[in-house]
């Protein structure tokens, strides 16, 4: 699973490069302190010399010493350094990149997965890694150079005693491994718990008016402590876990190690050993079982760091179901508006499968006309537009703009030939001016203000403590429902693409504003093809067509008074929401 992050780590080969180099003088110069000792002790204080040659020699040994602890330190700094570096570097690729996944999926991918997973994954997991890059493969390569450089040393210094050492500790490695799977599926679990309280956390607050609306404030706080217990209890069971392993590999590192220096002992008293060797071995047998025990340690972190990286490459390893073609089509310029037209488009959602959205839907919107899509709630009228915008492709029949099928054209492309007010609109945490500038980011100052008149947000903008460079806060909370949506017209209308999809585009507008916006939208929807959905038929009435959907069929299609005229579901809506005999008089 780790080595899916040698990608992200192989851009900055030359850094892993140094990174290396410094850990390998690092841990030279650890081995060789054990070697002055033994050189201090057994030339310079045991052996029977002269007092000017023993101080000469002792002083050498000293300045020896000294050097290795220099060698020590820039090698440490450099590891430390160069490891840091990397692993801040690679997180913020691999976020990146996960996010730049997570942009391009369908919403059948958000239909499973919860904003707030994503964002834990994002979060959370990617730390996890950042300390698995920058802190602990570095550390375990160390420990795991001293473990290696330290036992061969054992050997040179005393075979026999090596031996034994050896042969114990290969007793430790079953647990290791026996733990090391539990720790990480452990820790798999208590990510996945954690990320499910993220989750639960930002839909609570997303959704924070309601909550206090409906005074439910106690329920939310409990439904989020109950889901921070069970991430507690997860968490604990993996730390339980750790926490054996480490006990478990210390009392066994360090008991085969006293084990043997006790025989080395004796083999001191009965004269088989110096004491330089002895010492020598001691500090070697030391740095075995610190570093054996540190290896342990980031075996955990390993372990931690394997659950977080199989979370993000499910993330990267998704592929949306709507993706361009090989070889897309282009969309011809037009200033006279697009084409659309549905040839018996049949689709189901994915999550309902059995149910028909649509059901062989058929018509045309010509170049520069404006159709309105009327109908109950459920009949389809926004699932044409989720697939004009191809955010679903049909299961049957075709869509095309402009005689290209959508499929056969870059979704960013198509896209970028549509402009879309939605119901529900959206702004963003940031000012006035960059929140319209959205819908072209390339447009001027002067150019965002002018959008802005046309869909008569300029005035109440204007009114703000700071203008068009006043911060509308999350979500535009700072702005009416009525701000937000000319906000969000201002974008499109700025776009200025050749088809232009209005969903209830008026509908969080008081009367006044309404007639206001109204206004501006008829005059942005000339030269362009434009569709839309409307509840209160009183804003579609002068619609060049009406296309009446009713359970995902058409049933009719004629002008206002056409569809009077005939009667039908058309008539009866209009009879409930205003006297028809004014409407068409």
């Amino acid at each position: 699973m780790l080595r899916a992050l040698w990608p992200f780590m192989a851009p900055y080969r030359a850094r892993v490069a140094v990174a290396a180099a410094a850990l390998l003088v690092a841990a030279a110069a650890t081995l060789l302190v054990p070697l002055a000792f033994r050189q201090l002790i057994d030339v310079g204080f045991a052996a029977p010399r002269a007092a000017g040659a023993g101080a000469a020699d002792v002083n050498v040994w000293f300045l020896a010493l000294f050097g290795v602890a220099v060698a020590l330190a820039l090698g440490t700094a450099l590891r430390f350094y160069s490891v840091s570096w990397l692993g801040e570097r690679v997180t913020a690729d691999l976020r990146n990149a996960v996010y730049r996944q997570v942009l391009r999926q369908d919403p059948r991918f958000f239909e499973t997965l919860k904003t707030g997973e994503v964002l834990s994954r994002l979060s959370t997991d990617t730390t996890l890694i950042q300390t698995l890059v920058g802190t602990s493969v570095s550390l375990g390569l160390r420990n795991a150079l001293l473990f290696v450089g330290a036992l061969t040393m054992l050997i040179v210094t005393s075979p026999q005693l090596a031996s034994i050492i050896v042969g114990l500790l290969l007793l430790v490695v079953v647990p290791i491994l026996a733990f090391g799977r539990r720790v990480r599926r452990l820790s798999r679990a208590s990510q996945d718990a954690l990320a499910d309280t993220s989750a639960l956390a930002g839909e609570t607050l997303n959704a924070i008016q309601i909550v206090q609306a409906y005074a439910r404030e106690p329920l939310e706080d409990r439904r989020f402590g109950a889901a921070t217990e069970s991430a507690f209890s997860s968490a604990i069971r993996r730390v339980r876990a750790r926490s054996l392993l480490a006990a478990l590999v210390i009392v066994l590192v360090f008991g085969t190690v006293v084990f043997v220096l006790w025989l080395g002992a004796h083999a001191v008293l009965e004269g088989r050993l110096t004491t330089g060797l002895l010492t020598q071995f001691i500090l070697y047998a030391a740095l075995v079982a610190g570093a054996a025990g540190a290896v342990a340690e980031v075996f955990g972190d390993v372990q931690r760091a394997a659950g977080a990286t199989e979370r993000l490459l499910e993330l990267l390893e998704a592929e949306p179901a709507i993706r361009a073609p090989a070889r897309p089509e282009r969309l011809a310029p037009s200033g006279q508006g697009s084409r659309v037209t549905f040839d018996a488009v049949s689709f189901s959602y994915p999550s309902r499968p059995a149910e028909r959205a649509l059901d062989a839907v058929s018509f045309e919107v010509a170049p520069g006309e404006t159709v309105a899509l009327v109908g109950p709630s459920g009949a389809g009228k926004t699932t044409l537009f989720q697939l004009l915008l191809r955010f679903h492709d049909p299961q049957s029949g075709a869509l095309r703009l402009d005689g290209i099928d959508l499929r056969r054209l870059d979704p960013a492309d198509l896209r970028g030939a549509i402009g879309l007010v939605s119901q529900d609109s959206v702004v963003f945490s940031a000012d006035a001016m960059e929140n319209i500038r959205y819908g072209r980011l390339d447009a001027s100052d002067d150019e965002v203000i002018e959008a802005a008149k046309a869909a008569r947000a300029h005035e109440f903008v204007e009114r703000l403590p700071d203008g068009y460079r006043t911060f509308l806060g999350e979500r535009g909370v700072r702005l009416s429902g009525g701000q937000r949506q000319r906000i969000a017209i201002a974008r499109a209308l700025l776009k200025n693409p050749p088809l232009l999809l209005l969903d209830e585009a008026t509908s969080a507008l008081d009367a006044e504003s309404e007639r206001a916006v109204q206004a501006a939208l008829e005059r942005a929807m000339r030269g362009r093809t434009t569709l839309v959905i409307a509840h209160r038929l009183a804003t579609v009435i002068g619609a060049d067509r009406i296309v009446v959907l009713e359970r995902g069929r058409v049933v009719d299609v004629g002008t206002h008074a056409q569809l009077i005229e005939r009667g039908g579901l058309y008539a009866r809506l209009a009879a409930i929401q205003f006297d028809t005999t004014v409407e068409t008089s």
